[in-house]
């Protein structure tokens, strides 16, 4: 059975001390000891190693006085932890972590992380592009400062506060007849197939937003209520939980909206199968890294 507590970006994750976060007194004094622990990202990329990220303690602030700093959460031992964002111009070649390692794209780091420090700089990735677009207030257009040890900012000009958002998504399979539904953006590699996707809307739940979705973008008509709930994810493009469902779908003639999808078509278990397994000769999933192979795979694998 899949369970989002084993998905990838969300496995294993830190203890977020959320208490500590209002507390700054103590977290002046966590990132001055020697025991803190701190990983360094920049422009949405983390700083790794072979292993997974390269760890520092507090002399990472020396990298970089200034930059916005998270507090992340204290590992098994009490050890706080802290995320900290380094300038898009920051060069590694002329400061003290030169030869240690590299900033790398998302996509590619985490699969060499283990999975607290993979949820670790997702979290820390959504956050800190949050942070990056929404330097000012909503209400009254004042200049926001971040708080709550970057877990929330407040205006300085109204007090306004402002929350980091998340952006629920229906990432959905349409199934009838032992043949499922799976499509491809335009801007996909050729080959590349997917399930359907889209953001919920207002006044809506999320068994409607998948329903809407698929025929809007494919014409295939799926009654909500037969919606079966997978498991979630967070992904950080920006900051979304993927929430993955299989609806039974009420009718089969595809017709795609363009703008959203290439194309679409639907599959058989066996193909499915084919396509998880790398042996399909035209056709190929998303990896093990994303919700999308694991909603495929708990449809693929029931039997008949």
């Amino acid at each position: 059975m899949t369970n989002s507590n084993d998905m990838p970006l969300a496995a294993k994750p830190l203890d977020r001390a959320a208490h500590r976060r209002t507390d700054e007194a103590w977290l002046e004094k966590a990132m001055q000891d020697d025991a803190s622990l701190f990983f360094l990202m920049r422009a949405g990329e983390p700083f790794v190693e072979k292993r997974g990220l390269f760890w520092m303690g507090p002399e990472a602030r020396k990298l970089s006085p200034g930059s916005p700093v998270l507090f992340m959460g204290e590992d098994k031992t009490g050890a706080p932890v802290f995320a900290m964002n380094l300038p898009e111009r920051f060069d590694v070649a002329a400061s003290l972590i030169a030869g240690t390692g590299e900033f790398m794209d998302f996509r590619g780091a985490v699969g060499a992380m283990a999975e607290m420090e993979a949820n670790l700089a997702s979290t820390a990735r959504s956050l800190f592009a949050w942070h990056s677009s929404h330097g000012f207030c909503a209400k009254c257009g004042g200049v926001v400062g971040i708080v709550d040890a970057g877990w929330k900012s407040q205006c300085q000009a109204c007090g306004a506060e402002h929350f980091p958002r998340t952006d629920p998504v229906a990432i959905m399979l349409a199934v009838k007849d032992g043949k499922c539904l799976i499509g491809r953006q335009a801007m996909w590699p050729a080959g590349f197939m997917s399930c359907l996707a889209g953001f919920c809307e207002p006044g809506e739940t999320i068994e409607q937003a998948a329903a809407r979705e698929l025929f809007e973008e494919a014409g295939i008509k799926c009654d909500p209520a037969s919606a079966e709930y997978v498991a979630c994810q967070p992904w950080p493009f920006a900051s979304s939980l993927m929430v993955g469902l299989i609806l039974e779908a009420e009718t089969t003639e595809i017709t795609v909206d363009k703008t959203e999808l290439d194309e679409a078509r639907w599959i058989t278990r066996a193909e499915a199968r084919e396509i998880l397994s790398g042996k399909h000769s035209e056709l190929y999933a998303p990896p093990p890294m994303a919700i999308a192979h694991h909603i495929l795979k708990t449809w693929a694998l029931r039997d008949e």
